[in-house]
């Protein structure tokens, strides 16, 4: 990473921003980015107000409030809190792949990662503003749910390994009474166990715990260009008037499309080892299926058209709309495979491409670290929240979390 590289994501603009700001066209830009060539010093003495002015900003606003990230994994419901003035002092990730990614990507945090939430005592955890959880939905999805009846395994609350995690987040509310949380699963809680799993979770939430709360199941490809449904449960101590009717959401008729995250490979885009390389920023050869793997996912989608299922690979063009991102992308990429034309093998998507996918980086960036290899990285952006629509969400809590400083603020004056 050059050293323009490294001044521009600290200044927290994208290339395209960059080159607008600064006057120089996009291509420039890409030189200076990729090494290639060296700013003068007028260039980055400008960039380098910018992020002066950026920090300054931001230290107006910031940490006007607390909040803790519990099964963080790569940090996406923490970026949406992030971006609004809050101040992340607490995380717990089991995962030591994803707690790698994690410390790449926020090594600023006074604090260390707690791994196993069943070993953390409630006490333990610091006083805070909002909770963040996006607690393991596999025991709840309907592909974990299939394949564990599959087996003949338990799921849902059943599940002990996964499903009653959620009782962890109980015992933390219950002790540190936090004034909001955010709760992120997949759409499936709401049917699980015809309905009875998401009952128990709204009668804890509501009745044992005493909180308001309000769902809403949102599709990221408002957002993105990914059909991903997760439902969202927001909870306030006291009722604050909080209510999902108040999201605007974009239209997801007018939603990107894939060329928007997709790699260019015109030149436009530096060259991102080991995801693109060459002049043009090509895509490795090897995210191409080999021939023997394309031909195994053909026969495999025919037979079970033939057989009258739905199982088959999915193939997209730039101008498409992909399925669903999951963790399972690393085995064969078959729910996601660019079409590449003129009879040659679709390919998968790279990481860097997944990380735009999911919003952890914008339309052409590449700020988001990756320091994990191929497999780990697509287990965790498959497992990970679509950033775009946590910080809708955040944006909608946010008025309401410092009103309710603000009240408690009076009281505390007043006692």
């Amino acid at each position: 990473m050059s050293d323009f590289s490294v001044l521009r994501q600290k200044a927290g603009l994208s290339v395209p921003e960059a080159a607008e700001l600064l006057g120089y066209n996009e291509r420039q830009v890409y030189r200076w980015e990729s090494g290639e060539n060296i700013p003068r010093k007028v260039v980055t003495d400008k960039l380098e107000a910018l992020r002066l002015q950026r920090c300054a900003g931001a230290a107006a606003d910031a940490h006007s409030f607390t909040f803790i990230d519990l099964f963080a994994g790569i940090g996406g419901l923490r970026r949406g809190f992030d971006a609004i003035g809050g101040k992340c002092i607490f995380t717990c990730e089991w995962d030591k792949h994803s707690q790698t990614t994690y410390r790449a990507n926020y090594p600023d945090d006074e604090h260390e990662i707690w791994d196993d939430i069943r070993d953390l005592k409630a006490e333990d955890v610091p006083d805070h503003d909002v909770l963040l959880a996006g607690f393991p939905c596999q025991p709840f999805s309907l592909a974990g749910v299939s394949k564990k009846n599959a087996l003949g395994r338990a799921h849902g609350f059943a599940c002990e390994t996964q499903g009653t995690l959620f009782f962890d987040i109980q015992r933390i509310i219950e002790k540190k009474r936090p004034k909001a949380f955010l709760l992120e699963n997949v759409k499936n809680l709401v049917n699980h166990d015809k309905g009875r799993t998401f009952a128990v979770i709204k009668d804890v939430l509501e009745n044992q715990l005493g909180y308001t709360i309000q769902c809403k199941i949102l599709d990221a490809k408002s957002w993105l260009p990914q059909h991903r449904e997760r439902i969202f449960i927001v909870g306030f101590r006291e009722s604050q008037g909080f209510s999902f009717e108040d999201l605007q959401i974009p239209d997801v008729l007018k939603g990107p499309k894939l060329k928007t995250i997709l790699h260019p490979e015109t030149g436009s885009e530096a060259p991102e080892k080991p995801f693109t390389d060459g002049n043009i920023g090509r895509v490795s050869d090897k995210y191409t299926l080999t021939d023997k793997l394309w031909a195994y996912l053909q026969a495999y989608a025919l037979k079970h058209k033939a057989a009258g299922n739905g199982f088959g690979f999915g193939l997209f063009t730039p101008e498409g709309i992909a399925r669903t991102l999951s963790a399972r992308y690393h085995k064969d990429g078959s729910e996601i495979l660019i079409s590449r034309g003129d009879g040659r093998n679709p390919r998968r998507l790279t990481p860097r491409e997944c990380a735009r996918l999911m919003g952890f980086d914008g339309p052409g960036e590449n700020n988001f670290r990756i320091p994990v290899s191929d497999t780990q990285a697509y287990r965790q952006f498959g497992n990970s929240v679509a950033v775009p629509a946590v910080k809708a969400v955040a944006e909608l809590m946010k008025p309401y979390i410092l009103d309710y400083q603000a009240f408690e603020e009076v009281v505390r004056k007043r006692a």
